[in-house]
């Protein structure tokens, strides 16, 4: 361990978790629920990058309260912030101008399914866990694991703060803390950096698939209150993408004349010019959409990756010293567009394993209670529709419904995955270029313009959190094979390319731009890009996306 990265304070707890999102703060409830009924003391502590429970949360979303229901049986009387049913579904297939309303698919039909805003759920979930007994520190980034001598995880050690840009330590240094554990618990999300750090270490996909991706992108608007209809829920698939990319948007009706408005591209696209934040911009010209925006105004915006990769995907859950959960193994059911209540479940079961393990001092059962329960079922039945779409949209739409419907999801076949996102990508000179439309300032707006709104600040003076395995790769592989994609699949302008007075082109990173997609460090083709934790709490203020 590096100078800059000692600690000088340490913390000890039966339990942490690293990720204030639904699975993390779900296991948290559930082992001091199991705590409290048993009469036994397990303390337990909750770890969150962003300023606060919620900061960096990002979702359509749509809730079905299965294991909330499960969990906190009276979430009603406890104010849980579900206040909007879904009142109508509709799913459209789009071309250039027009729209076709289709049957809705089973696994999205939202019957009895809630639009919420997922950083106000959890805000509400943390304080539930709070009035437990549990801590909760927000901007306290996970940056490394400890291990003991044995080779398992005894831990984690949080980012040190008050380095500069070169490492070094200014007037403000804090060193970072070390937080000792007898079990901890990943939920970090989709591709989470330390992670994807122990999925490595103990080769936890040594028996599954790789897994595969989404970049997610979604506006807050609101619109005037004639066009407003409170719990609609509107799903579109083809245009703008065209028929090889897999992809799609939401449209979801909330309280206070507000719609959150979202698209979808699957991040094993082929063409390197292809731009998601482009696309989700040309998306919002269609006929059906644009009439609902005009005269309103856009409160916020962000972006972040998702798990696609579903049941073929789920690694080993377990390793020495800890447990993955949520989307950070990826409990994604990418059919039904919905993983929240699959990652409160899996947060749910993990916490109940390592309770028992610690009070009974017995083998931790996690992965057999996943695979006994419904959320193993509902993934096991969906787990051909996802990989059906290398076949293009309407193959993909036929095979989605040949297993639905005739096979009931009960298909004596898993199809595979194909080639890992990364590896997607054609080369420039075989792609044909995209030309998107120029921004109108009313319903499209420029990238900058949409990065300020998400309230995204990184201290300029610190190492930056990107970092380049080789600094000659962006140019002499990505630029010179595939004409520099981390300035088009990056939604945040993070990545440029400029000219230095006739030194040629260099890769410029902008790292305070940084929203944590994730795309990046899923995207690149030459796997250069590593996504680290920045210093607590920067990145992105999401109020209630």
């Amino acid at each position: 361990m590096s100078e800059e990265n000692q600690s000088s304070d340490s913390l000890s707890y039966d339990v942490v978790i690293v990720g204030a999102g639904p699975s993390g703060l779900s296991a948290a409830i559930r082992l001091k629920q199991l705590s409290i009924k048993n009469g036994k003391d397990i303390s337990v502590c909750v770890l969150e990058k962003g300023s606060e429970v919620g900061a960096h949360i990002l979702s359509g979303a749509v809730i079905e309260p299965r294991a909330l229901e499960e969990l906190i049986p009276d979430w009603k009387e406890k104010g849980a912030p579900l206040t909007i049913p879904v009142t109508k579904d509709q799913f459209c297939l789009l071309t250039a101008k027009k729209a076709f309303t289709l049957p809705t698919p089973n696994p999205m039909k939202n019957k009895g399914n809630y639009i919420i805003s997922l950083g106000n759920f959890c805000r509400w979930l943390a304080d539930q866990a709070e009035s437990l007994g549990i801590d909760i520190f927000a901007g306290f980034p996970a940056a490394q694991c400890l291990f003991d001598k044995d080779g398992a995880v005894k831990g984690i050690i949080t980012s040190p703060r008050g380095l500069d840009k070169k490492g070094n330590k200014t007037e403000s240094y804090q060193p970072g803390v070390e937080i000792y554990a007898k079990q901890t618990l990943f939920a970090e999300g989709s591709r989470g950096s330390l992670t994807e750090q122990i999925i490595d270490r103990f080769d936890l996909r040594e028996a599954c698939e790789h897994q595969t991706y989404g970049i997610g992108l979604k506006e807050l608007w609101e619109v005037d209150p004639k066009k407003h209809k409170l719990g609609h829920v509107l799903h579109t698939v083809g245009w703008p993408l065209d028929n090889g990319t897999y992809g799609g948007s939401f449209l979801y009706h909330l309280e206070n004349n507000q719609v959150a408005l979202g698209f979808v591209v699957g991040l094993d696209y082929a063409n390197p010019y292809l731009d998601p934040y482009e696309e989700f911009q040309r998306f919002k010209l269609h006929p059906k959409i644009r009439p609902l925006l005009e005269g309103g105004r856009r409160i916020s915006y962000g972006a972040r990756a998702l798990n696609e990769g579903g049941f073929q995907s789920i690694p080993k859950l377990i390793f020495p010293g800890g447990s993955l959960v949520g989307c950070a193994a990826g409990f994604l059911n990418v059919p039904k567009i919905k993983g929240i209540h699959t990652a409160m479940k899996s947060g749910m079961l993990a916490a109940e394993g390592i309770f028992e393990a610690i009070t009974k001092n017995i083998p931790n059962d996690y992965e057999g209670r996943l695979k006994a329960s419904w959320v193993y079922q509902e993934l096991r039945k969906t787990r051909n529709i996802r990989p059906g779409f290398r076949w293009g949209l309407y193959g993909g739409l036929l095979n989605a419904a040949i297993d639905t419907y005739l096979f009931l999801g009960r298909a004596p076949w898993t199809l595979r995955h194909g080639k890992p996102d990364h590896k997607a990508l054609q080369k420039k000179d075989i792609a044909n270029e995209i030309t998107y439309p120029k921004p109108d300032g009313a319903v499209t707006f420029d990238l900058l313009s949409s990065v300020h709104i998400s309230n995204t600040n990184h201290g300029e003076n610190q190492p930056c959190h990107l970092c380049l395995k080789d600094p000659k790769i962006p140019i002499e592989m990505n630029l010179k094979n595939y004409d520099a994609p981390e300035q088009r699949y990056c939604p945040a302008g993070v990545y440029e390319i400029v000219t230095d007075g006739g030194k040629g082109p260099r890769l410029q990173i902008n790292a305070q731009n940084c929203v944590h997609c994730k795309a990046c460090d899923i995207k690149d083709p030459e796997q250069n890009i590593v996504w680290e934790v920045p210093q607590g709490g920067d990145g992105p203020n999401y109020p209630n996306m």
